[in-house]
This record gives structure tokens, C-alpha cells and sequence, in this order.
């Protein structure tokens, strides 16, 4: 029996996508790269299941996108089987594209709670977690209802604000994206063990959970992964220092793999996976873009979010420690345009 592959099965091949960063890739981030380069696909930043269970409603927006963003995966995370299963429920009626599992997250506060990169440590939980978002996929395509779920009232409201026509009844492809191993290197026998699961893509970051984003990753234990995932019908996409599209097809080419994740090297480059290599007069005024889009989208969060994302378009001109300094104190979309344009 091979894995229900949904989108996965229809992408072209080498697969060049978006990898999900916590607290970088949201709704105008991925607008942007999907506007000005266009990568195979792009997931969200991750979401807990557990808050948004439980009624954290606020958090619904890590769900926000837009259409050219397809296809769209939800990344979600936790540890709770039942809260697992009513987000993946939530992420259907929204119409993602698919929907990936966290088991790689670094961050001492989700890993130690078994989420995360903590899933590495508990095999038989993974696994389980694995089965009860792919049934969560399979019931709404059955047809079941949000009520019937036992999802909560106000959530179920907010979510029909987000998404005001009928939603679609389908299969959604279920996917995990993990690490080689969380204090040793574990890929054979972890990444089997997730194949057993039959998932519809597993990508793998070449690091430790103790490795954090330090060192090389280890893309030789990516390959062993990809062997494993080629005989069981999974597509497997590596993640770790990507550099550029030219070292993306290198690395698939030489490793094996399906296709890669970028991350890093997409901040302040929207343009990486196109060919176009733009003037700073572009990059400035993209990044101005950038911010008004953001204002858009972000009504009620303090425009300090989106400082980061702008000093990662200035560097490789002069003048760009200054100038950087002075964004990192700006307020608004004005602002950044008085001060990238100097009016």
C-alpha cells in the first residue's frame, strides 16, 4: 500500500520549496516570495494545537494566507492526540493544501514538553500522532462536522470569518518535517520508523536537536533517509544550509533527495527561487512593499515585528550598517520609505 500523496504527487520535480522558520515566514513574508519567485511550495510558521484547541483564537492567524501562496501546508505541533486532531480538522476546513507535523523545532520550550524535536525521543507517540491527523483528514473528507468534533464554539465562529464560502470535502496529504536525532544521530532507525506510518513526505534537517542550527548539516544522513523513503513511495526533502538554487540542485543531484526546504537564505531575498537578481533600488523598494503589506495584514501587531525582515534587505551597499540602525527604530511603512528613499 502505497501513501495517499494528494499535491505531493503532482509536483515537478526537483522540488525547491519554503521551509517554515518560526516567527519569519508569515502570510507577508510568503506573499512576497510567492510574488516575486515562486518556490515548489510553502508551509506556515507552526501552530500549537493545544492553545488553538483550547480556544486561543488569536492564534488563528498563523492560518492567514493568500491564494497565490499554493499550494499552502499548515505546519502544526504539540503533543495532545486530541487537540492533534481537532486542529487538523480546523486546518481542512480551511482549505490547505496539506498539513506537516513539527517534529524537528529546536526550541528548548516545545522539545522538552515531547513536542517539537521531543517527538524524536518518543517513537511510539509519533506515531501515533502521525494516525490521528491523517484520521482527522479522513473524517472531514467522510463529511463530519466542526460541532460534531467537539471543536469549540468560538473557534468554529472565528474560523467562518476566515473562510466565508463552502469549504471543499477532501483528502488532505498528511507530511512531517523532523531532525536526525536529538542527542545522537538516530536517521535509519527514526525515519523508518515514520515510514511505517506511510506518510506523504517526510522532510529532514541534517542537524541534532542538541546541534541547534550550529555546525555543517549532515547531508550524508540525508541520503540515507532518502533511500529509505524512495522504497516505501515517500518523498523526501532535505533541509540545512541551501545557499542558492544552483547549491539546491546540487544537493538533490548528489544525495538523492526528492527535493530540498530553503530557509535562511530566502530572508531579505524574495527573489531566490527565480532568476531575476535585483538592483538595491529594487530591494529597497520591495521592502517598502513589504511593510505596507504588512501593515495590511497585521493590524494589531506592534510594526516591531517586522523590523527584522527589513534589516535582512540591507546589506552589500555602503552605508547599510546605517542605514539598517535606522530601520531597526522605524514605526511604520512611512517611514521605512522616508528613510530607504531619504525624503
Amino acid at each position: 500500500m502505497m501513501p495517499f500523496k494528494g499535491f505531493w504527487g503532482n509536483l515537478k520535480s526537483p522540488i525547491i520549496g519554503l521551509s517554515p522558520m518560526d516567527g519569519v515566514t508569515d502570510a507577508p513574508y510568503r506573499h512576497m516570495i510567492c510574488k516575486y519567485s515562486k518556490p515548489s511550495l510553502v508551509m506556515t510558521e507552526f501552530c500549537n494545537v493545544e492553545g488553538l484547541a483550547r480556544g486561543a483564537v488569536s492564534m488563528l492567524k498563523e492560518f492567514l494566507y493568500s491564494e497565490m501562496e499554493r499550494p499552502i501546508v499548515a505546519q502544526i505541533y504539540g503533543v495532545e492526540l486530541d487537540s492533534f486532531y481537532k486542529v487538523a480538522l480546523m486546518c481542512c476546513y480551511l482549505d490547505f493544501d496539506g498539513i506537516d507535523i513539527n517534529m524537528g523545532c529546536p526550541a528548548n520550550k516545545v522539545a522538552r514538553r515531547g513536542s517539537g524535536a521531543g517527538m524524536i525521543k518518543m517513537p511510539d507517540h509519533a506515531r501515533k500522532v502521525i494516525q490521528t491527523v491523517k484520521r482527522a483528514a479522513q473524517d472531514w473528507a467522510d463529511g463530519i462536522d466542526l460541532e460534531e468534533a467537539g471543536i469549540r464554539t468560538k473557534i468554529i465562529t472565528a474560523l467562518q470569518k476566515i473562510r466565508t464560502n463552502e469549504p471543499k470535502r477532501r483528502l488532505l496529504p498528511v507530511s512531517v518535517k523532523t531532525r536526525i536525532g536529538y542527542d545522537e544521530i538516530v536517521t535509519e532507525k527514526w525515519i523508518s520508523t515514520l515510514a511505517e506510518e506511510q506518510p506523504a513526505n517526510i522532510t529532514l534537517h541534517g542537524r541534532t536537536f542538541r546541534q541547534m542550527y550550529l555546525g555543517e548539516a549532515n547531508w550524508d544522513e540525508i541520503a540515507k533517509a532518502a533511500k529509505i523513503c524512495r522504497q516505501a513511495g515517500i518523498t523526501l526533502l532535505g533541509n540545512g544550509d541551501v545557499r542558492s538554487m544552483e547549491d539546491a540542485k546540487t544537493k538533490i543531484k548528489t544525495y538523492g533527495v526528492d527535493g530540498v526546504l530553503v530557509g535562511r537564505s530566502t530572508m531579505g531575498n524574495p527573489w531566490f527561487f527565480g532568476k531575476h537578481e535585483p538592483t538595491q533600488e529594487e530591494r529597497f523598494q520591495v521592502a517598502i512593499e513589504h511593510s505596507r503589506y504588512f501593515e495590511e495584514k497585521h493590524m494589531d501587531h506592534a510594526f516591531f515585528a517586522m523590523r527584522k525582515h527589513l534589516s535582512w534587505y540591507c546589506r552589500g551597499f555602503d552605508g547599510a550598517r546605517e542605514t539598517r540602525v535606522k530601520l531597526m527604530q522605524s514605526n511604520s511603512s512611512d517611514e521605512v520609505e522616508a528613510i530607504l528613499l531619504q525624503k
